[in-house]
């Protein structure tokens, strides 16, 4: 065999192993989002139950321009600012079903309320 097939096969045999390893690292972050999202959704619950007492309007534009200008400050890439704005926009929309469904007696109001300590 030649020396260049030995070093093709591990070169190789190397890009497998790391690319398991990205996959790994891949799945703890998308565990640690999963944590933060619900924890975030949690603020939002809470928030819905304090505009409901109050009697306000659950969208409010303002607010969202706000947090979407913050994601897009706090960017740092390798997402671009739309890409950015477009998971947020997600995330928002369903931060807003959690807090009507909770203002309804819906499944969210049955949840846990607030961030986690």
């Amino acid at each position: 065999m030649e020396r260049r097939d030995l070093v093709d096969e591990d070169g190789t045999r190397r890009a497998h192993i790391a690319i398991d390893e990205l996959r790994q690292r891949i799945d703890e972050l998308d565990e640690r989002l999963v944590e933060l999202l619900n924890r975030r959704a949690g603020a939002a619950l809470a928030i819905g139950h304090l505009k409901q007492r109050l009697g306000l309007e659950i969208y409010q534009p303002d607010r969202e321009r706000q947090v979407l200008a913050n994601v897009r400050r706090a960017n740092a890439g390798p997402l671009d600012d739309s890409a950015v704005t477009r998971l947020f926009e997600r995330i928002i929309d369903e931060a807003r079903r959690l807090e009507r469904e909770a203002g309804h007696g819906g499944p969210a109001s049955r949840g846990r309320v607030g961030p986690e300590p």
